[in-house]
């Protein structure tokens, strides 16, 4: 019997993100505890597979695994008010965001296209930029969070059968059902932190 760590870290990453994914439908700050261990078992399957932009997006998890566990548990710049609630983007931050997701992604399938080996361009800095602003969007709370999430998964989960990274692709096809249900889940705990 050979030993297959690519089957160890699917499995170790399998585990760690359906764990991020209960905290983060709840809105519970331990998934950035979670956040910060789950990037370190992708980064090397990630790169054996060809995936660069999925694998330079690990450092960028890692910071904001802090950033969002900070934000999250005691805010920023909020001297004598409750951690950030859950709640709504303003328009103006939808469409930043929208707008950032573009660029991003632009700029990653350049990078994908032209100086690296990558034959799957598109959809990796489809995912990787989708992913950013998604992480960003999730650390400040708000509920459009989860619309780059469906959107990343579904993309995710194709991407990952491509590559034969099977336990990956299960992963995103739950993490797919759980942004649906995490959306309607977030708009319900905002409506419980409205003031009265």
């Amino acid at each position: 019997m050979t030993f297959d760590i690519d089957f160890l870290l699917q499995i170790a990453g399998l585990a760690l993100g359906l764990l991020y994914l209960w905290w983060e439908y709840h809105a519970n700050s331990r998934m950035w505890i979670v956040g910060a261990v789950m990037p370190m078992v992708s980064m090397w399957l990630y790169f054996r597979k060809g995936l660069y932009a999925d694998f330079a997006i690990n450092i960028y998890y890692l910071i904001m695994a802090l950033y969002g566990y900070i934000a999250w548990t005691f805010g920023f710049a909020r001297k004598n008010k409750p951690p950030l609630p859950v709640r709504h983007a303003r328009p103006a931050v939808a469409i930043a965001s929208i707008g950032a997701l573009l660029a991003v992604w632009a700029l990653l399938y350049a990078w994908l296209e032209y100086l690296t080996d990558s034959n799957v361009p598109v959809a990796d800095a489809f995912t990787t930029a989708g992913s950013i602003v998604g992480t960003w969007m999730l650390a400040r709370k708000y509920i459009e969070q989860w619309f780059y999430w469906i959107a990343v998964d579904i993309v995710c989960v194709g991407l990952y059968v491509y590559k034969q990274i099977p336990f990956y692709a299960a992963l995103y096809a739950v993490y797919v059902v759980v942004a649906v249900f995490g959306y309607f889940k977030w708009i319900k705990l905002a409506r419980e932190n409205r003031p009265a």
